[in-house]
């Protein structure tokens, strides 16, 4: 039997992954299919106009799939080809949904060529058990190598023995100091990297036979970074070089385009970008500039980057970035778009939200037979029913009244407590736009905790598990 013959309009930015999800769903449904693309970026702009000015539909097409954000009536290109035009999906990642093939292989994010050097900030002053914790945590989170930074003006004795410390702890270490005595204990410890390398030490610390990185005498002059190249290369030390990140309103977009000038006059030379001059010292949720900075050095084929978590909007840069270099690695190794690949950066809102809507809102509790309270939020409002009535705000002490008042005995202290703490977590979602499913945690992203739901918690404790959400 002769299979229908389906031909996939698309624009530009779309084409690569849009032939990825067809050559896998394809045989699945069982059609053939052939993808043109016109002259666009982006499929969303496309329009009818458009559409019949410019495509050429192959003989032996069955009909024509369009995005589905497409403007028009296609009845003017269904009359105008003799083929019927379809709309598709608003996204192509959800055809396998349109053809009933729900089910997506999970994407492969093992794959990561941007290392992390987590700083322990001002070591000095910490005890031995939180430069311990910290390191753990970086590590956890995705960090590959540690690096401990010291005080500027001052000399720490204990240098050689943290890093011993920490090296006898199975971690990686770098030493981030300009004192010599610091530098080479740290080394003679086991200290792989030394931050960082300027004319000021480049006498001693080029002699100490491991990696530096190198960075300009002051920011802004770049030329001196040459000199400095030049001379590590003249001795034999491995380096790799740091064109500094400076902070916005001191010089951050001519900082990136030294980033740019580096990997034109150094072009296999590896370079490492301090990510902290950004993410602590900008008052923003850091983990879409993470995204964005891990897009800069993947494209730019900058190799490690140094970040920190000092303040308190940064405590979870590290798993961040973790999560960004994956992301674009995968974007720019399988030319798509970093978009319906992983949700684990989307933390504050959620990617997408289900509503049932106010009809089936209002079926659903003309149903209800028991006195279990539901709780739904959407539309701008909570809404919370069971047998005894439907209410529905803004306010959850008004709703509680008045929920409480239909039937005072149905509610006990721990009752109370449950339906309070579940219209915190409603309330929660509808002011960030996110998802909320009762008796589930709410979306964090990577950093989601999960939760004992109500059901669950009877169960351990022998009581009736028969019933739902009360």
């Amino acid at each position: 039997m002769k299979q229908e013959r389906i031909l996939f309009v698309t624009g530009r930015l779309a084409e690569f992954s849009l032939r990825g999800v067809l050559d896998k769903l394809a045989p699945q449904v069982g059609f053939e299919f052939e993808v043109v693309v016109l002259n666009v970026q982006v499929a969303a702009l496309m329009h009818v106009p458009l559409i019949l000015r410019r495509l050429t539909v192959p003989p032996d097409t069955d009909w024509v799939m369009l995005p589905g954000l497409c403007k028009g009536d296609l009845q003017t290109l269904t009359d105008h080809f003799g083929i019927p035009f379809k709309r598709g999906p608003k996204d192509h990642f959800d055809l396998p949904e349109y053809f009933g093939q729900a089910d997506r292989p999970p994407k492969d994010l093992s794959r990561f060529d941007i290392e992390i050097l987590a700083e322990i900030n001002h070591a000095p002053f910490l005890t031995d058990e939180e430069i311990l914790r910290q390191a753990d945590h970086y590590r956890d989170n995705g960090a590959d190598l540690i690096d401990v930074g010291c005080v500027p003006g001052d000399s720490w004795s204990r240098t050689g023995e943290i890093v011993k410390m920490l090296i006898d702890a199975g971690h990686r270490i770098s030493i981030d100091s300009f004192e010599r005595t610091e530098v080479e204990a740290a080394v003679a410890s086991g200290a792989e990297l030394i931050l960082s390398c300027n004319h000021a030490n480049l006498d001693w610390v080029s002699k100490l036979g491991v990696e530096v990185v190198a960075i300009p005498d002051v920011p802004s002059d770049f030329e001196s970074l040459h000199a400095i190249v030049e001379e590590l290369t003249k001795q034999g030390t491995p380096f790799r070089i740091d064109p500094i990140l400076e902070p916005i309103g001191y010089g951050f977009a001519a900082s990136l385009e030294r980033y740019y000038r580096a990997r034109k006059e150094f072009p296999d030379t590896e370079i490492m970008m301090g990510i902290g001059n950004l993410t602590e010292l900008t008052e923003v949720d850091t983990a879409g500039m993470n995204v964005l900075l891990a897009a800069l050095c993947q494209e730019l084929k900058i190799h490690s980057v140094l970040a920190t978590e000092v303040i308190n909007w940064a405590r979870s840069t590290i798993g961040e970035f973790n999560h960004a270099r994956r992301l674009v690695k995968y974007a720019i190794d399988n030319q798509t778009l970093p978009k319906h690949v992983e949700y684990q950066l989307v933390m504050l809102r959620d990617p997408k939200l289900k509503e049932l809507g106010s009809e089936a809102l209002a079926n659903l509790a003309a149903q209800i037979r028991d006195p279990n309270y539901r709780i739904f939020a959407e539309e701008n409002a909570l809404h919370v029913m069971n047998r005894d009535g439907y209410w529905k705000g803004t306010d959850p002490f008004e709703l509680f009244d008045q929920f409480q008042a239909a039937n005072q005995k149905d509610l006990d202290a721990s009752h109370a407590f449950y339906l309070g703490y579940e219209m915190s977590k409603a309330m929660t979602a509808l002011t960030l736009g996110k998802q909320y499913k009762q008796d589930q945690p709410l979306n964090w992203g990577f950093l989601t905790q999960a939760e004992t739901s109500a059901l669950e918690r009877r169960r351990g404790q022998g009581e009736d598990t028969q019933c739902g959400p009360r």
